[in-house]
């Protein structure tokens, strides 16, 4: 998913409130430097925001205990970085922007612990051969057996809605042959709305996972534009009737750049994971 230019890093404030534990680790990372601190932060931090925030979670059956999987989720809020994958047994890796590695300073240091600690692999996320990178990196991750979280999206919803979503999710269903579990993040955008620090307590977040949906069928084949919009359409509206959100048939950058401001104070504390449109215009 794109990220914006004006879209803000995550604040110190939320990355102490959230990040609890972890470790800072020089160098470039790979989704393999990752399992000691992702396990050591869900066991720690899980534990916390079970305790605290008592959070519900369904359907995490339908998340296959091996194999690639593409976990594509709603985006409402920071805190879905928490609250989804809380609850699945297995590790799920998010493709970030590598400035959140890269900052110095204290902030810097806890940017680079938290995303590395909840398991988030940096790409180059500028656009053109670096979106056509990021792809190739989340079809690694894939062809590895793993889990990658994805929000079509390609960035928060600005409003609560659903949006439409990006076809690199489509892309990577067909070039990797992994099945596609649609997630849905439920009251997140009320617990942490965007541009706020601090969660509502009264609020109890949730999450849903639907029955995975098998494009194995188009594995091998040269998808062209309009089966990848066919397909992101497909799970898009999966993930609507799961979190029974309004479903927008517009970009949530344009809605965003509808708001006051341009949406900016929105973006705070956003992680856009995510995929291209077919062409590769729309950085990842």
């Amino acid at each position: 998913m794109p990220v914006s230019s004006h879209e803000a890093p995550p604040s110190a404030i939320q990355l102490a409130l959230f990040a609890g534990s972890g470790a800072v680790r020089s160098g470039g990372a790979t989704w393999h430097d990752v399992s000691v601190f992702y396990w050591l932060t869900k066991m720690t931090l899980g534990m916390t925001l079970k305790i605290v925030f008592r959070p519900r979670a369904r359907g995490v059956k339908n998340v296959p205990r091996r194999g690639p999987v593409i976990l594509a989720s709603n985006h409402l809020s920071f805190s879905d970085h928490f609250f989804g994958p809380l609850p699945v047994p297995r590790k799920v890796i998010f493709l970030a922007k590598s400035e959140y590695f890269t900052g110095r300073g204290i902030k810097g240091l806890l940017s680079k612990a938290f995303f590395t600690g909840v398991g988030q692999i940096p790409v180059d996320r500028g656009g053109g051969v670096a979106s056509e990178q990021a792809i190739k990196t989340g079809l690694r991750v894939l062809a590895e057996g793993h889990v990658l979280g994805i929000y079509p999206e390609g960035t928060r919803s600005p409003d609560g809605r659903l949006y439409r979503g990006k076809t690199g999710v489509a892309r990577l269903a067909v070039e990797s042959g992994a099945p596609v579990v649609p997630c849905a993040m439920i009251n997140t955008f009320q617990f942490l709305p965007p541009g706020t620090l601090w969660p509502n307590a009264r609020v109890r977040p949730g999450v849903r996972f639907g029955e995975p949906l098998d494009f194995s069928r188009y594995h091998g084949q040269q998808a062209d534009g309009p089966l990848l919009r066919t397909i992101t359409d497909e799970i898009m509206q999966a993930i609507a009737k799961l979190s029974g959100q309004d479903y927008i048939d517009i970009d949530a950058r344009r809605a965003k750049a509808e708001l006051p401001g341009g949406g900016a104070s929105d973006d705070q504390g956003t992680v856009d994971q995510g995929a291209v449109d077919h062409g590769g215009n729309e950085p990842v």
